[in-house]
């Protein structure tokens, strides 16, 4: 069996997988590959929050933008539709009281690719032509979404919520990642941006084979274009398992 599982996502939407994790008798190492920050400035999101009701559809771009948002938005108003990428975001969604109970939540129907693209392919674009779409986001960010509802005619505002970062290899961090080298460990990896960065910061390790070692190692994703990042960067050993953290585990006890 191998050794570790290395959780890779911010600390602070790790700890629900890490204990299911833990369950099955695996070792957990957390390494968050995105540090994620408040806004310093946060009044254009809260100005935007407070005016949820003339949207006919939010759309959040990940579980990071939901906390960031909801931690301004006392209660989801009715009739405005939620829409969001993965199963990562609905759990974020109900644990802010949001579900599909009470609210109209879109998300895409292949599970394997929960990105943009497929996003935009569930929607009812012509339905929401001449209408607004908010979409919530980091601070930086694909445009695709934003395009192609444009495209479709819908009226588009953008607000960013948080801000996020690859961490500094401090001398702490490298020694972790040179121990984590050493051995066959499955690394879940929910983020391309993480995984460049996980790639950057090996190359920065100032060892000959360390890249080559992590391209050895036991990748896990949820997404097709997590995949694809994946397998640009030469990692040869990768499962892609879908969306949510029932298929992540489904992945690590299907694992010879």
């Amino acid at each position: 069996m191998p050794d570790a599982v290395v959780i890779t996502r911010p600390r602070a939407q790790a700890g629900a997988l890490a204990q299911q994790v833990g369950a099955l008798g695996r070792e957990v190492v957390l390494l968050p590959l995105l540090e994620i920050f408040p806004l310093p400035d946060q009044s254009e999101l809260v100005a935007t929050l407070a005016q949820l009701a003339r949207f006919a559809l939010v759309a959040f771009v990940s579980p990071n933008a939901i906390d960031a948002a909801f931690a301004h938005i006392p209660a989801w108003p009715q009739g405005v539709a939620l829409a969001v990428l993965g199963e990562g975001s609905r759990a974020a969604l109900a644990r802010h009281g949001v579900n599909d109970a009470n609210a109209t939540i879109v998300s895409p129907h292949d599970k394997s690719r929960s990105d943009s693209e497929n996003l935009l392919q569930t929607l009812d674009l012509a339905a929401l032509a001449g209408r607004q779409v908010l979409i919530v986001r980091g601070e930086s960010g694909r445009e695709l979404m934003a395009d192609g509802l444009r495209a479709a005619g819908a009226i588009v505002t953008t607000v960013a919520a948080y801000r996020r970062s690859v961490p500094v290899l401090t001398p702490a961090l490298r020694a972790q990642l040179l121990a984590l080298l050493e051995r066959d460990n499955d690394w879940i990896i929910t983020s391309s941006e993480a995984l460049r960065g996980l790639l950057a910061l090996v190359g920065q390790l100032g060892a000959a084979d360390a890249v080559a070692k992590m391209q050895q190692q036991h990748v896990i994703v949820p997404h097709a274009r997590i995949a694809e990042t994946a397998t640009s960067l030469g990692l040869a050993r990768l499962t892609l398992c879908g969306s949510g953290d029932e298929r992540l585990l489904a992945a690590l006890q299907s694992r010879p």
